[in-house]
């Protein structure tokens, strides 16, 4: 089971260049963990790409389509005060936004204490604090 940041969500619903080795992490392992707020950060991205000319409209639908699939398989990390907490500390210590902040601390709640598990992140910020943190960045 790998923790799945949304940089990672977004390729294995469209075909960018990372949608390959997505795919393929996922074949090898499908079970999947994820942020509550990945979702949202998704259809952010598909909304960007066809506000920018990257995608039609009937794209972004079949992305949002994919996305749903994929979250009704997948363990969903919820909102609380313990990933709260945990951002407050990785924005102060990395150089995070604060969604991969809330990813990352989601990410850390699910691998325990002290961390143990994947992440697969796209990110090379996110990547970075990741491993800083105690956890595998995939790819």
């Amino acid at each position: 089971m790998r923790f799945w940041d949304a940089s990672a969500l977004v390729p294995l619903c469209l075909d960018q260049p990372a949608s390959a080795t997505a795919r393929a992490l996922l074949r090898e392992d499908p079970a999947m963990v994820a942020w509550w707020g990945s979702v949202l950060e998704c259809w952010s991205a598909f909304a960007r790409l066809r506000r920018d000319g990257v995608l039609l409209v009937d794209e972004e639908e079949r992305a949002r389509t994919l996305l749903r699939a994929l979250q009704d398989a997948w363990t969903e990390i919820q909102p609380g005060e313990e990933v709260r907490g945990h951002a407050a500390r990785l924005l102060r210590m990395h150089p995070l936004r604060s969604l991969d902040a809330l990813q990352l601390a989601a990410a850390l709640v699910w691998a325990g204490s002290p961390p143990a598990g994947e992440i697969v992140v796209f990110d090379g910020r996110l990547e970075d604090a990741a491993r800083l943190e105690g956890l595998t960045p995939r790819p």
